[in-house]
């Protein structure tokens, strides 16, 4: 027997489970630290919008004071240096390791939650992506990991604020290691991405954050419901499509039409308010779920819901006001799925649910974690429905999306790597290599 060889071999292996070991060290102290400080945070963020809507509620005169909040994150932004900073440059520090700046906490925090008191027609995803990914950068930093690690700290405290806000640490999970570029998923980013989400629902549990949940019935699984979910996912990759065109659209303009910050934000302010004084409702301001609930829950909803919503917010946020675009898309696909599901033959709160999914996936081009996403929101009845309509919604969205820095790798129609960015490349005309040969 070569003792030598042996020795050789015991050693190697030795070595590599020491790696393996130092490894998920690193990564349980990256998830304690990361998750930990993102269910405080995120607790107290939840808090603060669920506040500023109650005080909303009760002072209705607040809506008018939207164009003053519009100049308050200006002047934060300014003050914090973080102007233009975004959930895009989350997603380059993953992509090209640029870094986040450590005010971008504050100044998302108070952005969001002064949006959301006076009226601005926003969801909260934004600030979690950008707080939790901004958390994860710096906990990295402050344990010396090196420029890749990093990235995976970032995505990890992306994943645990996601986790913190709406309870869902599996979909948290995913849709961190898959957002930043859509056909290749982090798989080094899974095991702390989902522990650091574990610890940050736990963490908010225990601070009494409700996770989000909805009751919705689903239908017995059958063939012709699948045909109807099927046509329903295709329209809401259509309409995805059309509610990411109308947010940059409405950006672009915006910015062109008045290049001036502070003006910008006055007059989008004052355009929303006075909307929704001509609408007589306020059923757009601020992140809509009650009227998500009332559509998945009790199948009622205004038929021309979820466009007005995407005009809120289209305007809210090219004006330059803070939050996110996720629970917008929640509500335009509950909405969409609610009115047209049962011109389908679908249950109207059942299609709700499946058009919520299905359009928060065509926005950022997620199937998996859209469907993860669903499953924890709505109960696994509907696994196979929803995974049906997110796939067909991913598809038929084509190459836009909500975070332009998001990278799409492979065609959606060819095994064909492409690697462009979302909304820089054109779906419609196909290009001929990708027509399907007979």
């Amino acid at each position: 027997m070569n003792w030598k060889m042996v020795r050789g071999r015991l050693a190697a292996v030795g070595a590599r489970a020491g790696l393996y070991g130092r490894t998920m060290l690193w990564w349980l102290l990256l998830a304690a630290v990361t998750g930990g400080l993102c269910g405080l945070l995120g607790t107290a963020f939840h808090r603060g919008v669920e506040y500023a809507a109650s005080l909303r509620a009760a002072h209705p005169w607040l809506l008018w004071c939207l164009p003053l909040a519009g100049l308050a994150i200006v002047a934060i932004y300014r003050l914090t240096g973080t102007e233009g900073v975004g959930t895009n440059d989350v997603l380059e520090e993953v992509h090209h390791g640029r870094g986040l700046p450590l005010p971008l906490l504050p100044a998302i925090f108070c952005g969001t939650v002064l949006t959301h008191l006076c009226g601005g027609s926003a969801g909260r995803e934004g600030a979690a992506l950008q707080m939790g990914g901004t958390i994860g950068y710096h906990t990295g930093r402050l344990l010396h990991l090196d420029d890749r690690d990093l990235r995976t700290a970032t995505m990890t405290g992306m994943a645990a604020f996601f986790s913190a806000l709406f309870g869902t640490p599996l979909a948290a999970a995913v849709f961190a290691g898959m957002v930043v570029s859509v056909g290749a998923f982090y798989h080094a980013d899974l095991v702390p991405s989902l522990l650091a989400a574990l610890i940050a629902y736990g963490v908010s549990r225990l601070l009494g954050v409700a996770p989000t949940r909805f009751s919705a019935a689903v239908p017995a699984l059958a063939a012709g419901t699948m045909v109807r979910v099927a046509v329903l996912g295709v329209l809401c990759g259509l309409v995805a499509m059309v509610f990411c065109g109308g947010i940059h659209l409405a950006e672009h303009r915006l910015q062109r039409w008045i290049p001036n910050a502070w003006l910008r934000a006055a007059a989008g302010g004052l355009a929303v308010a006075v909307l929704t004084t001509f609408l007589g409702t306020t059923d757009y301001n601020g992140a809509g779920m009650d009227v998500i609930t009332a559509a998945v829950e009790n199948g009622q909803a205004a038929p021309a819901a979820a466009w007005w919503k995407l005009v809120f917010t289209a305007l809210t946020l090219g004006a330059g006001f803070k939050g996110g675009e996720v629970v917008p898309s929640f509500f335009v696909g509950a909405a969409f799925g609610c009115v047209v599901g049962p011109l389908l033959g679908l249950p109207a709160g059942f299609a709700a649910a499946v058009g919520l999914a299905a359009v928060f996936c065509g926005a950022v081009n997620c199937p998996l974690a859209s469907t993860f996403l669903a499953v924890e929101l709505f109960g696994a009845g509907g696994l196979w429905y929803f995974a049906l309509a997110c796939c067909l919604s991913y598809v038929f969205s084509g190459y836009s999306g909500l975070y332009s820095s998001q990278t799409i790798l492979y065609s959606k129609l060819k095994a064909r790597y492409l690697n462009v960015q979302t909304n820089h490349h054109r779906a419609e005309p196909l290009p001929e290599e990708e027509t399907p040969k007979p």
